[in-house]
């Protein structure tokens, strides 16, 4: 595929066939993404690849703590205050997801949020429907691998920037080879269930995860936002 080609079908899959991804392939995505430039070619990053058995428990165990958890923002103050004091149903990430947009960015966030679901006919009132589309990302979008990313907390906005490359490399190198991919913040809610699994450092931080895996040929799948025009991106001159 031509580089232009897949930067052009890379998009943001939330359904994914049952069909399998092999070993081998997976590790021909991940060693292509490694030749990715980095800060001083420190790679400050470490990817945990979720398969099989482990992606099935992950896939049993964040559903319902996703739902404790809506459940718990529309609880009572009172609740909400024994629940931090507890740690019950809170998230243990290593990074807070951006739910209070900037409010110059909100626009975009809007535009986007209200095509997917206008393309779902989901609409805005349907808080339950908004809810079983958002546990989706709990379950994968149902694909075969999920991969999360770890970043070195000792080189600060770097590492995250590092790793950003890396995906950017792995997902089109998955677009290249016939898959499709989704990059997902809300996978860095919870880091324990994933010690449960992997031998995590404890200077490596959670930062997202990404599902993987052949696209399903659903309606969500036709779901490509407009990107801002390069004029609004480009800084003016004095």
């Amino acid at each position: 595929m031509e580089f232009k080609d897949a930067m052009a079908q890379r998009h943001s899959v939330r359904a994914f066939s049952d069909k399998p991804v092999s070993d081998e392939l997976l590790t021909e995505l991940l060693t292509t993404a490694t030749t990715s430039p980095s800060w001083s070619n420190t790679q400050p990053y470490m990817i945990a690849v979720a398969k099989g058995a482990v992606l099935e428990d992950l896939r049993e165990t964040l559903p319902p703590m996703f739902d404790e958890l809506i459940a718990l923002a529309k609880g009572s103050k009172i609740k909400q205050i024994k629940a931090k004091l507890t740690n019950d149903g809170i998230p243990d990430g290593d990074f807070r997801p951006v739910t209070d947009y900037p409010r110059d960015l909100q626009p975009r966030r809007n535009a986007t949020g209200h095509e997917l679901y206008k393309l779902l006919g989901i609409d805005r009132a349907d808080k339950s429907g908004r809810h079983q589309q958002m546990r989706e990302n709990f379950r994968f979008f149902n694909a075969p691998v999920a991969l999360f990313i770890f970043v070195h907390e000792g080189l600060d906005v770097y590492s995250p920037l590092d790793a950003g490359i890396f995906l950017q490399s792995l997902m089109l190198a998955a677009t290249d080879a016939g898959l499709g991919t989704c990059a997902q913040g809300a996978l860095a809610l919870w880091r324990s269930p994933l010690e449960k699994h992997f031998n995590i450092p404890k200077h490596y931080k959670l930062l997202c995860g990404l599902s993987l895996g052949y696209e399903a040929d659903e309606t969500i799948n036709r779901f490509k936002p407009e990107r801002a025009p390069l004029e609004e991106l480009l800084v003016p001159l004095k």
